[in-house]
């Protein structure tokens, strides 16, 4: 089944209903968004039967036996069919989604990777005991360095306590967010797990970013779970000789649609260390955004939009012309601004 068929089917869920329905339809778009990562897709069965969890008319416990039930019965299948991993670990995630219970420690970490591939990988829920390299798409089959096998422990340990240590008390949106993004990319580049890695590291922040109170866009994991993953592969990828530095902004606009409900353009062709393009801040790429879905709005709208100064706005808006991201067509008075 189609990604974008299957989400427009729960996406249905949360346009017309409220309370707990929603909040199902949510997990579950965020649960099989998440397959993505490893290019995986569901199968018609895992929709409608989540279709019915949605509607109330089954718990997670029957969904989960109906899947289980499923795949006994289905001998004759390929994977392209069957979508074994893909329906059995949206389920789990979706449960997992849907407790409240959660614990900021490395355990915890481990406990959702044993929960999640349990019965699919034979090492769930165990820390990796070897070195591997990954092939990256995004970095020309290049890889990224991960943590040594022994040391996965120890910098799991350094990096939880240093999350601990910090606090989030009188900071900005912004300045949230680059920490968040921080952690993130760090727990992920040691890589406790060879498999299922991205996807037990995104259910971990997702909880983590609850207990904060934060309305988690689902959509964001519905439709760009695989630029999470190469978002998170390029933050922590360096190449001297070519040029290329840890670039930890792809990810931070991610966050920003998942936390803000920003709407940068999310496209993985913009990751690729071959792509070119005119590397602007977060604050030019969401003035581009405001123009891009009104072209004759004015600098004061804008200023009142993003919550700055109408000096700082002019300012950065002359710099964005003389940088040829944006112009200025006809008149102050009836013009428009257009993006180059």
């Amino acid at each position: 089944m189609e990604k974008e068929k299957w989400n427009l089917e729960l996406s249905e869920y949360i346009k017309s209903s409220e309370g707990n329905t929603v909040e199902k339809a949510k997990n579950w778009e965020i649960a099989i968004g998440l397959q993505d990562v490893d290019g995986l897709k569901p199968s018609k069965y895992l929709i409608e039967t989540a279709k019915e969890h949605i509607e109330g008319n089954i718990d997670l416990k029957e969904a989960e036996k109906r899947i289980n039930q499923y795949y006994k019965v289905l001998d004759n299948r390929t994977l392209e069919e069957a979508s074994e991993e893909a329906d059995k670990v949206s389920v789990r995630i979706t449960e997992l989604l849907s407790e409240k219970s959660f614990t900021f420690n490395p355990t915890e970490l481990i406990n959702i990777h044993k929960r999640l591939f349990s019965g699919i990988f034979k090492d769930a829920g165990k820390i990796r005991d070897y070195n591997f390299i990954k092939n990256e798409w995004v970095l020309n089959g290049d890889t990224v360095t991960y943590a040594s096998f022994e040391t996965i422990e120890a910098a799991l340990k350094y990096d939880f306590d240093e999350e601990k240590e910090y606090s989030y008390k009188d900071k900005t949106l912004d300045e949230t967010i680059k920490h968040l993004c921080k952690f993130t990319s760090n727990i992920w580049q040691i890589h406790p797990f060879c498999e299922g890695n991205t996807r037990t590291v995104a259910v971990f922040i997702i909880k983590y970013l609850k207990t904060f109170g934060f309305d988690i866009n689902d959509d964001t994991f519905a439709k760009h779970s695989w630029y999470f993953r190469n978002s998170l592969v390029r933050a922590n990828y360096k190449n001297y000789e070519k040029n290329i530095f840890e670039d930890i902004s792809f990810l931070e606009k991610f966050f920003y649609n998942l936390l803000d409900y920003s709407n940068y353009d999310l496209k993985n062709s913009y990751l690729h260390i071959d792509y070119k393009y005119n590397k602007h801040s977060l604050e030019e790429q969401a003035i581009i955004n405001i123009i891009k879905n009104n072209p004759s709005i004015t600098q004061e709208e804008i200023a009142r939009l993003i919550n700055k100064s109408l000096r700082t706005v002019k300012t950065r808006m002359t710099k964005m012309q003389n940088k040829e991201l944006i112009t200025r067509k006809n008149s102050k008075k009836n013009g428009e601004w257009i993006i180059l």
